[in-house]
């Protein structure tokens, strides 16, 4: 769910590794970062709308990924796609390091760039 920068580029990755990929924004603009030989299904609907989630194949799928630009949308989606629909693998972008924190105890499996950007460029100056 996401076809910004990161969901367009895992897409892609995930579609030339051989993996059957749907990919899903509400903006039909967004799918231009796609590159032409992506392969997947790119469906315009809502990530966090069961409907939109069962047209995209939900029930069949192996992981989720929710990469949007909010938080909230992606927990919330993230959630819908392990509590629901019982996906097995389900992953999350949180920006907010305070919220990742909390999400974890939830049992969410988040990445959040604001901390590893962050230890990265430490890492960078200390090293």
């Amino acid at each position: 769910m996401g076809c910004g920068r990161v969901g367009a580029q895992l897409a892609a990755m995930l579609d030339e590794d051989g993996h059957e990929v749907t990919i899903m924004d509400r903006e039909p603009y967004s799918f231009r970062r796609l590159p032409p030989s992506f392969g997947g299904t790119a469906l315009v609907g809502d990530g966090t709308d069961e409907d939109s989630l069962r047209r995209a194949g939900i029930e069949q799928a192996d992981a989720f990924v929710a990469v949007t630009q909010g938080d909230n949308r992606n927990v919330m989606a993230a959630q819908i796609a392990r509590h629901i629909f019982h996906v097995p693998k389900v992953g999350c972008r949180i920006y907010d390091p305070l919220r990742e924190e909390l999400y974890h105890t939830l049992g969410l499996e988040t990445i959040s760039p604001t901390t590893v950007g962050a230890k990265l460029l430490k890492d960078l100056i200390e090293g």
